[in-house]
């Protein structure tokens, strides 16, 4: 079972991990593109597998295409927004992914009195990538990274669908004093600078560590396994697991409709505080449902515990370290290193997330669920400590404005950027 969830997994990280130069070769659209031909390519192997092993290979197809999506849609949305909405356009790519989780328990619980329960389940997942593949050939493809090309004409054409004609004309400008500034950087990107320039490595800390933190703190280990744990805590039926899953990715989604308006208005840094403070809190609780009660009840009151804990845990999770990760990596890196150090930190994000999923059972079966989840908890505290340290605000802030805090925080020219922001926040 393990292995089966985390080879989708693996091939997001492969995804990912070519995600950023398919990205910066090729452009958004085409890659975008390219992610819904593999998925859906893959959603028809696994519907159709005969064996566990088919099975698992198109798993990996359907990682490949979401690991190349998850580095695309992020940069693909920032790339074309204002920078005052920027952060509720990326937080809606949150809300997309979090409502299709509920939609697909809606659809497996939907399947599982039909024939060939398990094909149905996996094979459906392949109509939204014919549907977004559709409706991505009528989309534009980013004006920063036609600018990039040289192809100003198509960007402008983009432009002009994004802001009014007096907005128009300052963009353009700003876009053409930086093309020879970015070319230059361009020039000399390599994935080895991303180390050795303090600043960039500084950037790259609290995008990674953001992307770490938000698997390691157990997300995706309470979506996967949500039915087994519920039955773990005594629901013993597979429906009234899916059902009561359903109401916990239901949760999910309506967290990041949350998130969409305080990630603007709360900030970055503040909303992913105070989920995390919340989610330490949940994760406690599901600890001690599971410690003090028995896994051998039908559903007790320790089970039902163990379901307000999870509940509360999606309650504040979803809102905070559900879009704060994937907005904070949109916007910290400059330009020339935007795709390598998007890819490189999606990359991350989904090596957590494989080493999550693929030894939360057999953890759970060592130590036991309650200590798990005690273990989570631990290291949602250090996560805590961790964007408390190193994760700047970037609200209502341009790329450059971010770029000179990494600056000022490599090399100590403290006074520009701390009039920035003292500028920003006054306005």
């Amino acid at each position: 079972m393990e292995t089966i969830v985390s080879m989708a997994l693996v091939g997001a990280m492969i995804g990912a991990s070519a995600g950023g130069w398919i990205n910066d070769a090729y452009g958004r659209k085409k890659a975008t593109l390219l992610a819904d031909i593999i998925f859906a390519l893959g959603s028809v192997v696994m519907a159709a597998a005969p064996d566990p092993y088919i099975l698992i290979l198109g798993r990996l197809l359907v990682g490949l295409g979401v690991g190349i999506a998850s580095v695309t849609a992020p940069v693909y949305i920032a790339e074309a927004s204002p920078s005052e909405i920027r952060g509720g356009l990326v937080g809606m790519n949150v809300l997309m992914i979090t409502g299709g989780q509920f939609l697909s328990y809606l659809v497996n619980l939907a399947f599982t009195e039909v024939p060939g329960t398990w094909r149905w389940m996996l094979g459906v997942a392949g109509v939204p990538a014919v549907i977004q593949f559709a409706l991505m050939l009528c989309m534009p493809e980013s004006p920063r990274w036609l600018f990039m090309k040289d192809r100003k004409t198509e960007a402008i054409s983009v432009l002009t669908k994004i802001y009014d004609v007096y907005r128009l004309e300052d963009e353009v400008e700003y876009l053409n004093s930086q093309l020879e500034e970015e070319r230059q950087k361009k020039r000399d990107v390599r994935y080895l600078d991303v180390f050795r320039r303090k600043e960039i490595r500084l950037a790259f800390l609290a995008g990674a560590g953001l992307q770490a933190f938000q698997q390691f703190t157990g997300i995706n280990t309470v979506m996967y396994y949500s039915p087994t744990i519920v039955q773990m805590a005594g629901f013993k039926s597979n429906q009234l697991a899916l059902l009561l899953s359903l109401i916990v990715a239901a949760m999910n989604a309506a967290g990041s409709v949350l998130g969409i308006y305080l990630i603007d208005h709360a900030g970055r840094r503040k909303l992913a505080l105070s989920s995390l403070a919340g989610v330490i809190v949940s994760l406690l609780i599901l600890s001690g449902a599971f410690l003090f009660g028995s896994s051998d009840s039908t559903g007790g009151l320790s089970g039902w515990f163990a379901v307000i804990g999870l509940a509360l845990y999606i309650a504040f999770f979803s809102p905070g370290m559900g879009p704060v990760p994937w907005t904070v990596n949109s916007e910290i890196y400059p330009e020339a290193y935007r795709g390598i150090c998007g890819g490189m930190s999606a990359t991350v994000n989904w090596v957590s997330n494989l080493i999550v999923a693929q030894s939360f059972l057999s953890i759970a079966d060592a130590l036991g669920t309650g200590p798990t989840f005690l273990i989570l908890a631990g290291i949602a505290v250090i996560a805590f400590v961790f964007v408390s340290c190193f994760v700047p605000e970037t609200k209502g802030l341009t790329f450059e404005e971010v770029e000179n805090i990494w600056k000022e925080r490599a090399w100590g020219n403290g006074s520009n950027t701390q009039s920035l922001l003292e500028q920003r926040n006054e306005s």
